[in-house]
């Protein structure tokens, strides 16, 4: 090797090289999902504990199942900014499965509700919650190809998997 070729790289190190932090688009996308969870728990704290009275058990549920939501998302958004190193689509997958529980939990309170109010069968709240659980099933299965795909690529460059 002379003196001006390089050493060879390992495909880790050069994707490191190429792209050495995150790219300004999912920086801007892990902001927003901190501030949007650490807003909407605010939001959520502050309505729930400004109530006058005592509120119903499911009501209590609920304002604590989207105050859980809501500071997941936050951790998230953090976790993301903290990282400076391509995630080969991690970041995606986790996003996608958030989203799946917050939807399923959502739906089926709501149901619960629907049923307890004297609804025999909600089918309004199934159709929604349905369409939302669908939309998040099918970003989890994207998700999961696509970090499957960027993995066999890193594979087939002869570098090491992600930890």
């Amino acid at each position: 090797m002379n003196e001006r070729e390089e050493p060879r790289l390992s495909a880790r190190e050069l994707v490191e090289r190429l792209e050495p932090s995150l790219g300004i688009g999912r920086r801007v996308r892990a902001v927003a999902a901190l501030v949007a969870g650490v807003a909407g728990a605010l939001f959520v704290v502050a309505l729930w504990w400004s109530e006058p009275g005592p509120l119903p058990g499911r009501t209590q549920v609920a304002f604590g199942l989207f105050t859980a939501f809501c500071l997941v998302w936050a951790c998230y958004g953090g976790w993301l900014v903290r990282r400076r190193v391509p995630l080969f689509a991690t970041d995606r997958v986790i996003a996608a499965w958030i989203g799946l529980a917050a939807s399923g939990a959502t739906t089926v309170l709501a149901v619960v509700a629907a049923v307890q109010r004297g609804a025999a069968v909600p089918w309004p709240v199934l159709a929604v919650g349905g369409l939302f659980v669908a939309a998040a099933l099918v970003l989890v299965v994207r998700a999961h190809t696509r970090r499957a795909a960027l993995l066999r690529r890193l594979r087939e460059l002869g570098g090491e998997r992600e930890r």
